[in-house]
């Protein structure tokens, strides 16, 4: 019996220390403070990006301290209260008290936080990239050994006037973030604002760039550096976090919009058939967002333009949502898209369901005649 209980006690400290690695290890947080002021309207960080992040921080046993240029109250971007990820932290009044309550930068010691992940949405590059106080955070942190730097989206805007001594910390590594493209499809609103193009300037720096196609996932890790380049890349960048911190990420299921943004991927990248995408959609409709699959085929249309290897492969991942998700104006595209590919027969079908409906009936009539002047 004593053995036992000597062998116990022996073992006791073995288990608190490697809980203790886990449960001390800090995460900072960091949001622009740049969002809406006194009723006039400016874009602030994006919730999506934050709630997803914030919850694998958590749920892997990570203490989170969130952090702005400016402290207290941060206001974010427009974003979709309905999502799992939105919903779980609105309704989690702790969370949403450090949302009302963030450390202004210049009270953070670096030294207490074992990663720092900055938070996008186009609030970042207005702020972020100057602010004193989070350089010295990042150069600190860059400069001491076992750290993890990390963005998602536009937060890798912090990064771009970073220096240590004549070189700037970004030189030489793999970065991503918001593309142009990106900027040229979602950012029309407020690009012509921003102080610089963030793919731009992260290349200008000496960081060699990396891109998945627009909107879908894609992670770059280099040295000390993990960055997520949008929206969508944000859980696997906080996952990749949690993992460079020696914690491997807990097991979860996947949000709608992310399984989504995956399917698209991978029919993209030739890893999926469209036929075995069909029967999934079919079998699984509930766990995917049809309405963003739709989305994305429409600006994968538009992105397009005169190469029809890419408006062959828009045209089939809008085809796929069709008999799921109805829009006039999308149908339209999508008839438009047929047309420009050759396929008169799938022109007339989408043209007569849409006639049958009564809907958008000049640009249906303009259309049937282009398709008849082709003849």
């Amino acid at each position: 019996m004593k053995k036992i209980l000597l062998y116990i006690l022996l073992l006791v400290p073995v288990m608190l220390s490697g809980q203790s690695k886990t449960s001390s290890q800090k995460v900072l947080m960091v949001l622009s403070s740049y969002g809406e002021v006194s009723g006039e309207y400016r874009p602030g960080y994006e919730f999506d990006e934050f709630a997803q992040a914030y919850l694998i921080f958590s749920d892997n046993n990570l203490s989170v301290d969130i952090a702005s240029p400016k402290g207290g109250s941060v206001e974010s971007y427009q974003f979709n209260q309905d999502k799992a990820y939105n919903k779980a932290v609105l309704q989690d009044s702790s969370i949403m008290a450090l949302l009302q309550n963030t450390l202004p930068t210049a009270s953070i010691n670096p030294n207490d936080y074992d990663a720092i992940y900055v938070v996008g949405g186009k609030g970042a590059m207005f702020d972020l990239p100057y602010d004193p106080s989070l350089q010295d955070i990042i150069l600190e942190m860059y400069q001491r050994e076992g750290t993890v730097i990390s963005s998602v989206c536009h937060g890798s805007a912090a990064f771009v006037n970073i220096m240590e001594g004549k070189k700037y910390i970004i030189e030489g590594e793999d970065i991503t973030g918001f593309c142009n493209t990106e900027e040229q499809l979602f950012g029309k609103k407020w690009v012509q604002e921003f102080p610089f193009s963030l793919e731009d300037k992260l290349i200008a720096r000496g960081a060699h760039f990396s891109q998945a196609d627009f909107m879908l996932s894609h992670v770059a890790t280099s040295g000390k550096f993990i960055t997520g380049q949008n929206p969508y890349s944000t859980t696997k960048s906080a996952e990749q976090v949690v993992l460079a911190l020696g914690i491997t990420p807990k097991k979860r299921s996947l949000y709608n919009d992310e399984r989504s943004i995956y399917l698209i991927k991978d029919l993209l990248n030739n890893s999926k058939t469209f036929v075995a995408a069909e029967k999934e959609l079919k079998m699984n409709l509930t766990s995917f967002d049809i309405q963003l699959i739709a989305m994305y085929g429409y600006y994968k249309m538009l992105y397009a333009k005169d190469d029809l290897n890419n408006l062959a492969q828009a045209v089939r991942i809008v085809e796929l949502t069709s008999p799921h998700f109805f829009n006039e104006n999308l149908q339209l595209a999508l008839a438009q898209s047929h047309l420009a590919l050759g396929n008169r027969s799938r022109v007339n079908e989408i043209l007569n369901d849409l006639k049958s409906k009564g809907l958008v009936e000049s640009q249906v009539a303009e259309l049937t005649e282009k398709l008849n002047s082709s003849n």
